[in-house]
């Protein structure tokens, strides 16, 4: 139960500092209105950095079901555990979310474009074409989730992986890179419950011209990273360290 939980917090963590800053980038009248691309993507690596630092002695700080996953398909995690940490995850992507419309809730009254206010809450592609959007979030997560393995793993024995403090800059620096290398497309999800957790919530919460959640996307952020995560995982059992 202390993994389950500090999995909870500390995807919260991350969910409300990484959907914060978009907030506070799009939506009208913030102090940070405008503030641009290369902001949110530093302000989702601190967001990392800190839900890692918070999480990793407590849980191991996967903070991702791709992840928690991929983890598992290496040998790396037990399966007995996965559906316990997916379920903290998405608990906790909901609360964060759900934090950051608590913060901004007049800010959230004042913006009439509804594509912003959804900005601030899950993804949506720049351009849609549901295969190529796929792609994108597979290979970001298949990227994301190997250099993991790398960073914090590296041999093929079945000891837990663990992203310990120090791991913390790290991975919060590869979030920074794949942002901003390859977010262009479609957002940069890679991590079912940072969009699905919050896309929920979009939908659920009392939000002033919000419009429509687009459920025509949302498995995407899902199955993409998921399937980046495995392929990570596959590649990493061929050649690990």
């Amino acid at each position: 139960m202390t993994a389950y939980f500090f999995e909870f917090l500390g995807t919260a963590v991350l969910i409300l500092l990484g959907n914060g800053i978009v907030a506070n980038a799009v939506l009208k009248s913030t102090k940070g209105h405008d503030a641009g691309w290369i902001s949110i993507t530093i302000g989702w690596g601190v967001a990392v950095f800190v839900a890692v630092f918070v999480s990793a002695e407590g849980s191991g700080a996967h903070l991702n079901p791709a992840v928690t996953i991929g983890f598992a398909v290496a040998g790396k995690f037990a399966w007995g555990l996965v559906p316990g940490y997916i379920i903290s995850q998405f608990l906790g992507a909901m609360l964060g979310t759900t934090l950051v419309w608590l913060s901004y809730k007049k800010h959230y009254d004042q913006t009439e474009d509804q594509d912003a206010i959804i900005a601030s809450f899950a993804n949506f592609p720049a351009i849609r074409n549901s295969f190529w959007n796929f792609i994108t979030e597979m290979i970001a997560t298949c990227a994301f989730v190997l250099a993991i393995f790398y960073i914090a793993g590296g041999s093929i024995s079945n000891e837990p992986i663990s992203l310990g403090s120090l791991d913390a800059l790290p991975v919060a620096l590869l979030v920074l890179g794949i942002g901003i290398s390859l977010g262009g497309p479609t957002g940069y999800a890679i991590n079912p419950a940072r969009d699905l957790g919050p896309r929920i919530m979009h939908a659920l919460l009392p939000i002033k011209n919000k419009g429509h959640s687009h459920w025509y996307y949302a498995w995407i952020p899902v199955l993409g990273p998921i399937a980046g995560a495995v392929l990570a995982a596959l590649i990493f059992m061929v050649a690990p360290l």
